[in-house]
């Protein structure tokens, strides 16, 4: 099955087209890529930029001013007769998406009703999804792979905040988890790479980029992860917060004399590495800043790996211990000497890394993966290059086969 894997942030747009192997295993079916493209910069002076399986590759510029107009300079390269199926990444699917859905009329509506949740990402996927339909028609089969539906199970323990019950319920709060995708192929490319079934294996997943997040994965599935209600709780993240205490927003507020609107926009875009800092929310500066003696550089940088040891130690205790530990994201795959600061003094739990292979490891292809712990040590660590295309593009065509079978079946 051919399927085209349609990827909207908030100001890029990323399209990959697969080959997807049903006759391979089903729960981890082969994807090979024959093309793909992106647009960055929306809503200015653009660029795009193409590459084909053969190595082709291309780069054009012009003014772009939606997602939509993004989408349709993508597609213009991609020939209609060639795809099969799309595949577009949702990242809020509130209560109703448990797993990926084909997307109808009434999915689409109940998409949108989401936006108050996730305000500046939904509407951007609703984009792609409106202008591919609008190009491809309704001939094509379309699917909607939720970022929350892999925390989706959290026991209830773990999914529930301490506030009163009824408004909880009443304004659907919960901790619903994201980057869901990019843990499920961190899950993946470990066991692809380790040929371990992961039906009684415990992971520990670390998402490190711009936005950060954490999870503890017993069986495939998630039972805890850092990111809650929206993408600001858990770690500390580029520009983001990540933990703290919710009354600094009313102090705050009080304080300047602002709206807690206001106070929550510093906790998103002013916050993190950049707050912290005072300089920027990218890792690799801050750790040449740190090397010339910048001592708010170096704070940020041992406030990010604190966080994420301290979660680390959380979710072993959560798990009953882990057989892995699993790095991936932009920092999580490129930054040797972050991983070598967040796992230091983890020898009691059996983390020990090798330090010419924890160096060796930066840049991997997506879905590679290479082990950068001890031989010896209790509790081994990998690098998986994250490869949410592909996740997508499998999920895609699992949940058009499971249709498939169902409609056979009545």
């Amino acid at each position: 099955m051919r399927v085209l894997v349609v990827n909207c942030g908030s100001s890029s747009v990323k399209l990959r087209l697969f080959q997807v192997e049903s006759a391979s295993s089903l729960a981890n079916p082969a994807a090979r890529v024959l093309a793909g493209g992106a647009v960055v910069g929306i809503g200015g002076q653009a660029s795009l930029e193409l590459a084909t399986e053969g190595g082709a590759s291309s780069r054009s510029v012009r003014a772009v001013a939606d997602h939509q107009g993004a989408l349709t300079w993508l597609l213009e390269h991609i020939e209609r007769n060639r795809v099969e199926a799309v595949g577009h990444r949702v990242v809020h699917g509130g209560e109703r998406f448990r797993a990926p859905t084909v997307i109808d009329d009434q999915v689409i509506a109940e998409i949108e009703r989401l936006d108050e949740l996730a305000p500046l990402h939904n509407p951007a996927s609703l984009a792609g999804i409106q202008a591919t339909r609008a190009y491809f028609g309704s001939s094509i089969p379309m699917v909607a792979v939720f970022d929350t539906a892999f925390h989706h199970d959290l026991p209830p323990e773990a999914a529930t905040y301490a506030i009163p019950h009824d408004l909880a319920s009443r304004h659907r709060i919960r901790r619903y988890g994201f980057h869901g995708i990019a843990h499920a192929s961190l899950v993946a490319g470990y066991a692809a790479f380790s040929h371990k079934p992961l039906a009684h294996t415990r992971l520990i997943t670390v998402h490190l980029g711009n936005g950060c997040s954490a999870a503890a994965v017993l069986g495939g599935r998630s039972i805890e992860t850092s990111m809650g209600f929206t993408p600001l709780e858990g770690l500390v993240m580029g520009t983001r917060s990540g933990d703290l205490d919710p009354a600094i927003v009313t102090y705050l507020a009080h304080r300047e004399g602002v709206g807690p609107d206001e106070v929550e926009r510093w906790l998103n875009e002013r916050s993190g590495l950049l707050g912290l800092s005072g300089l920027s929310h990218d890792m690799r500066e801050l750790l040449r800043a740190e090397q010339h003696g910048n001592p708010r550089a170096a704070l940020a940088i041992r406030s990010f790996c604190h966080r994420v040891r301290k979660y680390l130690g959380a979710y072993l205790a959560v798990l009953g211990g882990a057989d892995a530990v699993v790095f991936g994201g932009g920092i999580g795959e490129n930054a040797p000497a972050i991983r070598a600061r967040i796992c230091e003094g983890m020898a009691w739990c059996g983390i020990e890394l090798d330090q010419a292979r924890n160096e060796a490891v930066l840049g991997l292809a997506p879905g590679a993966a290479a082990c950068i712990s001890q031989p010896d040590s209790g509790l081994p660590c990998y690098v998986v290059g994250v490869d949410e295309e592909t996740e997508i593009a499998r999920e895609t065509m699992r949940c058009l086969l499971k249709k498939q079978g169902t409609a056979n079946n009545e």
